[in-house]
This record gives C-alpha cells, sequence and structure tokens, in this order.
C-alpha cells in the first residue's frame, strides 16, 4: 500500500516497507518536513506546536516519534495526548502555538494512521502549503538543532475542559434549554476519543449517556466509517434503551451521524441539514458544503431566504469556500459539521450541541424533524484502483458520454440530472473512485450508481 500524500494529510497503512507505507523513518521524515517548513516561514527562533492522537493502537509510537522529531528540530511541543481532531483545532491558537499536528486516519480502520497538518489559526495547511511540505520530505533538506537547542516537551490535560467550554459559551447553544428536557442519548465512540469528550459534553447538558464502544483501547468494534450498514448495535440499543436518539462518531471525532428514537440512521448527511436549519432560522446568511452533499442543504437555505454554495471536496475547500461568502454554517455531508463562530473545522462537540438545541426549541421527536426535511436518499459506492487504470481518462470520457447534462468538472465529475446526481472522484484517502448518487429513492439512488459502475467498467 503505498503512502497516501493529499491535502487531507500524509497518511498509510503502519507496518512494511520504507516509502510504500506509514513507517517510522516516514512519521520522523514528515514531521521533520513540516517542522523545517514552519521554521522556514516564520521569523521567531522558538516555535511551538501542539499534537493529539485518537485512540489508534500505533498512536503512542507514531506520537512519541513525531515529538522526539519536532524536539530535535529545536521546537517545543505541547501533547494533548488522547484528543479529538476539533480540540486539537481550537487548542493551536488557544496556546497560541504555531502550528499543530493532529495523528489520526480519521475514518479509516485501524490499521491506517496518519499526520493532520495545521497552521497557527488551527486550520488545516493550504494545498500550496502542502506542496511544499512534500517537495522538503522527498528533498530530506532538514537541520537538526544542536544540544543545548533542542525543543522543550509538555504535556496538557484540560484541553477537552476549554473545548467544551467554548461550545457552552456560543450564543446559539442553548444549555437550559438541553438541561429541561434531560434527554437520554446512546453513543457509538467506536472505543475511540469520542468516548471521553462527547459524554464530558452530555454530561454539562444534564443529558443521559448510554455508553456503547466507549473505552479508547483503538480496536474498533465495527469498520469505524459511520454508515448504516457499520451501525446496528446502537439502532438496537437506542430501541432497547428507550433513548430519546443516538449519537455516532469516527474515531477523531470530525464526523458525526445520528439515529432517530426509533433505532433508523437520521443519516450522515442529514446533522449537517438540522443544524443548518436551526441556524438559519435564526439568522439569513449562506449555508456552504460540497459537491458530493445533499440537495437537503440547498433546499433548506432558500426556505429561509438564505444562499448555498458548493465547494470541491475536502476540508480545506470547503473552508476556503465559507470565509470567501462569510457563512453562517458549512461543512460536509459525511456529518462534518463547520460552524466558524467557533472555528474553522468539522467539529461532532459543536455539533451535537447545536444540534441538542434545535431539537429542545423544536418540541419534536428525531423521526419528527427529519420527517420535516427534504426527501432524498443516497448511495455511496466505489470501485477499488488498480495501477493500470487511468482515472483521468475514465471521468474526461464521463464527461463527454453526458455532455447533454448539467455536468461540473470542479471536482472529479458532477453530473446533474432532473431529479438525481451522480458524483464520480478520485479520493484524496484511499485508492478507489468515489461514486456518490442522490436521489428520491434508495432503490433509485442506488441503481444509478450500480450503472455508473457498470458505464465506467465498460471504460475501463
Amino acid at each position: 500500500m503505498s503512502l497516501i500524500k493529499s491535502i487531507s494529510g500524509i497518511r498509510g497503512t503502519i507496518g512494511g516497507k520504507v516509502n510504500d507505507n506509514l513507517t517510522p523513518l516516514d512519521v520522523v521524515k514528515f514531521a521533520s518536513a513540516f517542522g523545517t517548513w514552519l521554521q522556514n516561514n516564520n521569523n521567531k527562533k522558538d516555535l511551538t506546536l501542539v499534537i493529539g492522537r485518537d485512540a489508534r493502537i500505533s498512536g503512542q509510537m507514531v506520537s512519541s516519534l513525531v515529538t522526539a522529531t519536532l524536539q530535535g528540530l529545536g521546537i517545543n511541543v505541547i501533547d494533548l495526548g488522547l484528543s479529538t481532531t476539533p480540540t486539537v483545532e481550537i487548542m493551536v491558537p488557544e496556546l497560541k502555538a504555531d502550528g499543530g499536528i493532529i495523528l489520526t486516519a480519521s475514518h479509516n480502520p485501524k490499521q491506517w494512521n496518519a499526520l493532520k497538518l495545521l497552521n497557527n489559526k488551527g486550520e488545516f495547511i493550504s494545498g500550496e502549503n502542502g506542496a511544499e511540505v512534500l517537495a522538503l520530505a522527498e528533498s530530506e533538506d532538514f537541520n537538526y538543532a544542536e544540544v543545548d537547542d533542542l525543543g522543550k516537551y509538555e504535556t496538557r490535560d484540560d484541553a477537552f475542559d476549554i473545548h467544551i467550554k467554548q461550545i457552552l459559551d456560543l450564543q446559539m447553544v442553548d444549555a437550559e434549554a438541553i438541561k429541561a428536557k434531560k434527554f437520554k442519548v446512546v453513543l457509538d465512540a467506536v472505543n475511540s476519543t469520542g468516548g471521553i469528550a462527547i459524554p464530558m459534553l452530555l454530561d454539562k447538558l444534564g443529558c443521559e449517556t448510554v455508553k456503547l464502544y466507549c473505552e479508547p483501547t483503538g480496536h474498533f468494534p465495527h469498520n469505524p466509517e459511520p454508515l448504516k450498514e457499520h451501525l446496528g448495535d446502537i439502532c438496537e440499543l437506542v430501541k432497547k434503551e428507550g433513548a430519546d436518539f443516538g449519537v455516532v462518531v469516527d474515531p477523531d471525532v470530525d464526523r458525526l451521524a445520528l439515529i432517530d428514537e426509533k433505532g433508523e440512521m437520521f443519516g450522515e448527511e442529514y446533522t449537517l441539514v438540522a443544524v443548518a436549519d436551526y441556524l438559519l432560522k435564526n439568522k439569513n446568511g449562506v449555508a456552504v458544503s460540497n459537491l458530493s452533499s445533499s440537495r437537503a442543504l440547498r433546499d433548506v437555505a432558500k426556505g429561509h431566504n438564505s444562499e448555498y454554495f458548493a465547494s470541491a471536496v475536502g476540508e480545506v475547500n470547503v473552508v476556503t469556500l465559507m470565509k470567501e461568502k462569510n457563512a453562517v454554517i458549512g461543512g460536509e455531508g459525511n456529518g462534518g459539521i463547520i460552524y466558524p463562530d467557533l472555528h474553522y473545522g468539522r467539529d461532532s462537540l459543536v455539533g451535537v450541541a447545536l444540534f441538542l438545541t434545535h431539537l429542545a426549541k423544536e418540541n419534536k421527536t428525531v423521526s419528527e424533524l427529519i420527517a420535516g426535511y427534504p426527501s432524498y436518499f443516497m448511495g455511496k459506492k466505489k470501485i477499488e484502483l488498480t495501477p493500470e487504470i487511468n482515472v483521468d481518462d475514465i471521468l474526461t470520457k464521463m464527461e463527454k458520454e453526458y455532455q447533454n447534462e448539467e455536468v461540473s468538472t470542479i471536482d472529479g465529475v458532477k453530473i446533474d440530472f432532473e431529479n438525481n446526481w451522480v458524483h464520480l472522484r478520485k479520493s484524496n484517502t484511499e485508492p478507489i473512485i468515489r461514486i456518490y448518487t442522490e436521489a428520491k429513492s434508495q432503490d433509485e439512488a442506488d441503481r444509478l450508481g450500480d450503472e455508473m459502475i457498470a458505464k465506467i467498467n465498460s471504460l475501463i
């Protein structure tokens, strides 16, 4: 498995050969490249980086390598230990650090890990900056510190408290309204750090938490991507417990999926739709998501006399467009909520708090809430890539094949038909072509996806 280098970070599988996988030497090389890039782009002599990790089995090893490498460059390290992606993002500016590294492969299975790189705002570095880091890694043009100039190391154990306090201080989070409802919530944190952070938040909001897979062991009990086919256990437990709803997060807690009180998926796509509905009801503005996200967000925005814009896939691209349009809310249809009043990063904790406020004020069940939204169904399929497949050539042929439809090539190829759409793109994080479809029924969405797979296979 080759290392994957993209705007989403540097990720790979643990073990194997150097340059083919995320080995200790590769970790040191990329940590050196990022540290050197920061030094080259800062006038300050004394730099500080914040690091944190999810609960992956390899996390402690990778963290130790990154820490020692940065210290070897003369960079100070503040280590949050077990953390979440949004918590590290918040702590970088909170601690006035010069950048951050999150050690997580997000929704990928346990054999994967990654280095996600943050600037001094706690936001992912740009594609241009990422290319500079990769060039440094390639050249190995590093200059390590002498013994008297090694970086210092300290740990912090108050990051979750700071993150949660900032959420509770938000004007649009109504803790008292939530507490009055005494919600019972089942949480599946896939045995990662959401099992620490989310119960802390729910406790502050007066909710009763029923924990499922909340021990941060890194042994994921099911595929960690929060999709319906992986979530049978929590769907059953929500019904058994008579809970108000269920919360599902991925290993680094930047994706949020919800289960209604009947044990049915609220749907990753509708997490963002529901939060946007609440916010835009109170403040007209702009909502942003990516090209692979549901039309439902566009419809809800229109219903509140607000505007909607779509970016290329990738959190960096969504954030760039959100800043350009001064968006009230944004995110990705994979359950990623970006609320700029807190920070420009996908954040399941603020997503939970905003959703709970919305639910409390609407005085509805979760199933009643979703029944009020435009009904769309998404299909998510993929084609595994092999070296002989020329993805760009395939996408060009697909664009030509459907040239009479509304086609966007901002990111891969998106084809908008009258009643449905399909988006074909090469993944930034896995060796696959992702095939997203949306239609008025699940059967239609799945059928469209199968049609596209057949069409692509005929072109390979």
